[in-house]
């Protein structure tokens, strides 16, 4: 089975910055139900390490992620699948994103090249962004027939307030530049073509530099706050995904998207 992570530890001061790097080795960088698996198992490796305060996750030199992987074999199983082994299977992405926002470790994603809906999704469960100039972001699940999932809408609400999330949402074709994004409030800093990982680590060098329990404990708390109420409308994030992808409109979008046409939408 292929390894589509690597992880670096004992980085920066005192070795307390770590980096895990997702690269698929194909300039795409898409979100398999196998890339879920490893990513989500590369975030639960931190949870007994004491010696590491900070984690930076960066993709590939031309891409973050180009989104859920429409492609894969295991992916496009789900069309046949009946109502309950697709709810399990549906948990794969909130389950990631999930295991990577309540990491004790500060999380920096480094985003270079495009950054395209699983993609947005993971990077807005990490505590911050990093964007090269040049980048953009996207999210094409409504264009596609289906809902924002992985419990990103209320990461995004945090972030942006509801106004930009429903423009980044609901307008699927609309790309988000990195001035837009760090002018919204979705990316804490732009940097220079090629350098995001370069200024990934020069904040994580920043946060590294600080008591590290007390940098955990305040992460910790902010987090609890800001997504107190987000578990009482979790449930129906797999639920309304399920929902859709069962829909007329999911298959023309899919399939609109596959033979790269416009899709032709009835809302049934």
């Amino acid at each position: 089975m292929a390894e589509y992570i690597r992880i670096e530890k004992g980085l920066g001061p005192e070795g307390r910055i770590a980096v895990v790097r997702f690269d698929r080795g194909d300039g795409i960088n898409a979100l398999s139900p196998e890339a879920l698996r490893q990513l989500t198992d590369a975030a639960r490796s931190f949870e007994d390490d004491g010696a590491t305060s900070v984690v930076v996750l960066t993709g590939g030199a031309k891409s973050f992620s180009a989104g859920f992987d429409l492609k894969d074999a295991e992916g496009r199983s789900r069309r046949t699948m009946d109502i309950g082994t697709l709810r399990r299977h549906l948990k794969l992405g909130p389950r990631l994103s999930r295991a990577w926002q309540d990491m004790e470790q500060v999380t920096i994603g480094a985003i270079e090249g495009f950054c395209i809906g699983g993609g947005v999704a993971l990077a807005v469960a990490l505590d911050f962004r990093v964007m090269a100039r040049d980048a953009h972001m996207r999210v094409p699940e409504i264009g596609l027939g289906m809902n924002m999932s992985w419990q990103s809408v209320p990461r995004m609400l945090h972030l942006i307030g509801p106004a930009r999330t429903k423009q980044a949402v609901i307008l699927a074709d609309d790309r988000i530049s990195a001035a837009d994004a760090y002018e919204w409030g979705l990316v804490e800093q732009v940097a220079e073509p090629g350098k995001a990982f370069d200024a990934a680590m020069a904040l994580a060098t920043k946060v590294a530099a600080q008591p590290p329990i007390s940098v955990a404990m305040t992460k910790l708390t902010v987090n609890r706050l800001a997504h107190a109420l987000d578990d009482l409308a979790a449930h129906m994030d797999v639920d309304q995904f399920a929902l859709a992808s069962m829909t007329e409109d999911h298959k023309e979008g899919v399939a609109a998207f596959l033979e790269r046409r416009k899709p032709r939408f009835k809302g049934r």
